[in-house]
């Protein structure tokens, strides 16, 4: 059976109570998946396959519970050989070009580390979502069975 891990990236918990609601909705519909929100390299390389939620600093950077992970994905460069993924990325867009800048590194990495995208990275904008759990769950539902292939 498919295991998705859900990799949280998080300053005041938002984005890890976005990634708790997707996780709570896929087992309530039987799927098996897991929510982590201090990753080594190992969970990504042993992920069937992957979601990314993550939340953006001010300045556009991963939030710090997830950039040493980042640092060491591309340093060890772990190819992923085709994997599923997903990326939402959860912004401010009065941030102007910083706007889900942790989430667009996330994507972008996943591509050279040859993961395979399943569908094109979701921007939450806190400027107009109120409940980024609910736009991020109807996300994931729409593309879960791409990422359970």
């Amino acid at each position: 059976m498919t295991t998705l891990k859900i990799f949280v990236g998080t300053v005041y918990g938002n984005a890890q109570h976005v990634a708790e609601e997707v996780e709570k909705k896929l087992q309530d519909e039987g799927l098996a998946c897991e929510v982590l929100s201090d990753p080594e390299v190992t969970d990504f390389s042993d992920a069937d396959s992957i979601l990314v939620v993550t939340s953006t600093t001010g300045q556009g950077d991963l939030p710090p519970n997830l950039e040493f992970v980042y640092s060491d994905l591309k340093d060890e460069f772990p190819l992923l050989n085709g994997k599923p993924f997903a990326v939402a990325a959860l912004g401010d867009s009065s941030y102007g070009e910083t706007y889900c800048g942790g989430g667009r590194q996330m994507h972008e990495l996943l591509l050279e580390l040859q993961g395979q995208p399943v569908a094109d990275m979701l921007e939450v904008d806190a400027i107009e979502t109120l409940e980024p759990e609910a736009d991020v769950t109807e996300w994931v539902l729409g593309i879960k069975d791409k990422l359970y292939a």
